[in-house]
């Protein structure tokens, strides 16, 4: 059996679990998860090959729910609302569809269950050109991943991965040959044959193009109660772009 994953818990009263994108991890999260704290216990958890959690060889979206129903039969949780962003998104609506009595509510954040086109080879190619016995320091490790990617927003997104493994050398907490081996994992999506009867809350963002019309149709075959909401004027990353907003959607529904 794999070990469980790493978690950072805030709080008291109903679980509300929180799962990061690709390439992300829980501290993503650390700002809004001191706001919701007020309100439930938060879990933000590390999904295998990314953040502290650990590294395997294994990844799909099979084992990342598996990780899942292990993480809440460790902690004895019950009554859970997952909230997912992306990869965690995809993560969190395939666990409602296989444990529906461990769910209370989901909230998925700017993913469809849907196959998407690879689009991430750029900054997979960026972070495999570090070479960590050159670049010594996080600014020489910078200066690599600007050559390749442009919007310095996702080269700090990035940055929040690397660490000092050793006194001398940087490393990624990511498990980045997995995660290239496996990437048409990532892109995939769930066998659609069960559905999720219980309210769901879709947020994508108004500027991102991760959720659209027709996607709407497979969202509501397989989630029945799913409610899709904006949030103007935010990408991809809605949740670090509109923080307030999002919260206030989020606890709007819960």
């Amino acid at each position: 059996m794999n070990p469980v994953l790493h978690s950072k818990i805030l709080g008291e009263g109903q679980p509300l679990l929180i799962l990061h994108g690709f390439l992300g991890m829980s501290d993503n999260w650390k700002t809004l998860g001191n706001k919701f704290l007020e309100n439930f216990q938060v879990h933000l958890i590390d999904q295998r090959n990314h953040g502290r959690s650990f590294h395997h060889e294994d990844f799909s979206y099979d084992v990342l729910v598996q990780d899942l129903k292990q993480y809440i039969d460790f902690h004895q949780l019950k009554n859970c609302i997952l909230l997912g962003h992306s990869m965690g998104g995809k993560t969190v609506m395939q666990f409602a569809l296989e444990y529906p009595d461990l769910v209370s509510k989901l909230i998925v954040a700017d993913i469809a269950p849907k196959v998407y086109p690879a689009h991430h080879q750029y900054i997979l190619k960026a972070l495999s050109e570090v070479d960590f016995s050159i670049q010594k320091s996080r600014k020489e490790i910078e200066v690599v991943l600007k050559e390749y990617i442009k919007d310095a927003g996702v080269v700090q997104f990035l940055m929040k991965n690397v660490y000092r493994k050793e006194k001398t050398e940087l490393a990624y907490r990511f498990n980045l040959p997995v995660l290239i081996n496996r990437y048409e994992e990532v892109i995939k999506t769930f066998e659609v044959d069960k559905f999720f009867n219980k309210p769901v809350l879709f947020l994508k963002g108004g500027n991102s193009n991760y959720i659209n019309s027709s996607d709407e149709i497979e969202i509501e075959r397989s989630f029945l109660q799913a409610e899709i909401a904006t949030i103007q004027g935010a990408g991809h990353w809605l949740h670090a772009e509109k923080p307030l907003e999002f919260y206030e959607k989020v606890m709007q529904f819960c």
